[in-house]
């Protein structure tokens, strides 16, 4: 009789271990990568939007001066509800300012004749919009700023 020699089964290295895990290092790679694109551009709107409302509330400030020196040197000199709207190419936008005033007796030049003084209050609103300001329609939308700025004034 012959005695075969038994040979222990052989064991089979194990395979395909470091392609799972090249798999999950380059989905961890893509979600990282993909976080940090959003946060960049979230960083990029929010500071246009800064930007834009940097300029609209300059553009609010130069409408109420030139309100006031309409009402108080130029051609308001009663400002019963004038305004003017003005379109800045510069700021992408729109300024819309407006005047009221209302005259008060306060106290007296001499015995018996009252002293009137005007009260004049300039309103400026800036906005980025293509149509007027404000819009309530482009409101609703990203990337819309609007400043407004006001003064009241005693001549």
């Amino acid at each position: 009789m012959t005695s075969a020699s038994v040979c222990p089964p052989r064991r089979r290295q194990p395979r395909g271990f470091g392609v799972i895990a090249a798999m999950v290092v380059l989905v961890m790679m893509a979600v990282l990568s993909a976080a940090i694109v959003r946060i960049g551009m979230s960083q990029q709107v929010s500071s246009a939007q800064a930007i834009n409302g940097a300029k609209m509330s300059g553009a609010a400030a130069a409408g109420v001066e030139y309100g006031l020196y309409l009402a108080l040197r130029g051609s308001w000199t009663t400002c019963a509800n004038q305004s003017f709207t003005t379109q800045m190419s510069l700021f992408n936008g729109w300024t819309t300012t407006t005047c009221n005033s209302v005259v008060y007796n306060e106290g007296e030049t001499a015995p018996g004749v009252p002293r009137t003084v005007r009260v004049f209050t300039i309103t400026s609103t800036a906005c980025t919009s293509s149509v007027s300001c404000p819009d309530p329609v482009a409101a609703t939308q990203s990337g819309y700023a609007e400043r407004v700025r006001q003064a009241v004034v005693v001549n």
